[in-house]
């Protein structure tokens, strides 16, 4: 087979980088000899078009990204966004940088079909009537609220579909391992790219929809109100200070406005019998879509609840040990786009598909390399979704 000239080995080089990789660890990962890449980095042609695909497909590059020459411009290869994000979290891991630019990538994927099959890619999602107020969350929440169409009783699709249904795309992480996934012990929970037409927000999966939810609200908050892209761990959801603080009662009044809020039987609430919180709001929480923990910061923000009744709220919820996992299998696997991407996004992709604007092995690409059987089931349940 013939082989590749003029590779740049430097840019084989950054990507390791880039990822934590070593050489050897690249090797593993792509199934190329070792000792053919040590070739490659001496400048030697040695790689196929295959292996030189396998390494672009491990870095999320195009395969001609190794052929330029000359060093990387970062500034060029990464997008504002992304260096907005990064330079908020120097210490993000590679495997979630690169989580980050495959969100982008999937954004870029989505604005591509919409123009193949004629749609407006340019129009603006930010409401031009919004003045929205960072000092005046409540109001700006509220606001939100009329704006997305919520009601009581709300399960987290469909307050993911009134998102969605503003030019937001709305990713949730898979919770099984692969390149969509956000490994359980990274600190961080969501992130936000803003754009002026079809911005993003990601959520770490997680074991129940209240925290999901709260994510999305956090996320949108960060992107009505400061109108830039942020990138948040565990700890900016307990934040009391700043943008995140502003997000938090955002997010909490969305969710719970003070209407719900009354309706709760406060003459009969546990007070100082903090393990007893969780099962008296556990049908609250399934109403709202919410955790105990955003009743709680509700109540305490209007004076409903005491400080120290929140702390040992948190503290005894601390000292639980971690649920544990539950297994899935591949019987749903069809599903799992319509979860990680958001239904806009694999709409598009199918329709595209029907209209032959692209293959099916790019379709299943797209979907998360989803096997043609289960794309084809995904198909017969389109109309359904």
């Amino acid at each position: 087979m013939d082989k590749i000239q003029a590779i740049n080995p430097q840019r084989i080089l950054w990507c390791c980088e880039e990822q934590g990789l070593s050489l050897e660890q690249l090797s593993r990962e792509v199934g190329i000899a070792l000792a053919t890449l040590e070739s490659a980095m001496q400048g030697e042609d040695v790689l196929s078009i295959n292996q030189l695909r396998k390494i672009a497909s491990q870095f999320n590059r195009g395969m001609l990204f190794f052929l330029e020459h000359g060093p990387v411009n970062e500034a060029k290869v990464h997008s504002a966004q992304f260096r907005t994000i990064t330079n908020q979290k120097p210490e993000l891991s590679p495997k979630l940088t690169a989580f980050v630019e495959r969100i982008e990538r999937q954004r870029q994927v989505y604005i591509s079909l919409l123009e193949d099959l004629g749609e407006e890619v340019e129009t603006a999602w930010y409401p031009i009537d919004f003045k929205l107020d960072p000092r005046n969350v409540k109001q700006a929440a509220y606001a939100v609220r009329r704006w997305l169409g919520l009601v009581d009783g709300m399960e987290l699709s469909e307050l993911r579909r009134a998102v969605e249904s503003k030019g937001i795309l709305v990713f949730i992480s898979n919770g099984y391992k692969g390149q969509w996934q956000i490994a359980k012990e990274n600190p961080i929970r969501g992130f936000s790219l803003y754009y002026p037409s079809f911005p993003t927000i990601t959520i770490k999966k997680q074991k129940t929809e209240g925290p999901q939810a709260f994510t999305m609200m956090h996320e949108l908050a960060h992107l009505l109100l400061h109108k830039d892209s942020f990138i948040d761990d565990e700890d900016d959801f307990f934040s009391y200070q700043g943008k995140e603080k502003a997000a938090n009662e955002f997010a909490g009044n969305v969710l719970v406005p003070d209407e719900q809020l009354g309706q709760l039987d406060l003459n009969n609430f546990p007070g100082k019998d903090v393990v007893a919180y969780d099962s008296y709001l556990q049908s609250y929480c399934r109403r709202w879509c919410v955790s105990t923990e955003v009743i709680l910061r509700r109540m305490l923000n209007e004076g409903l609840l005491l400080r120290e009744s929140y702390q040992a709220y948190r503290q005894w919820k601390q000292s639980l040990p971690p649920p544990k996992e539950t297994g899935g299998g591949s019987r749903y696997r069809y599903k799992e786009p319509i979860r990680i991407f958001g239904e806009p996004f694999v709409h598009t992709v199918l329709n595209a598909l029907h209209g032959k604007q692209i293959t099916l092995a790019r379709a299943s690409t797209y979907l998360d390399n989803l096997k043609i059987k289960d794309l084809r089931r995904l198909e017969e349940t389109h109309v359904h979704i």
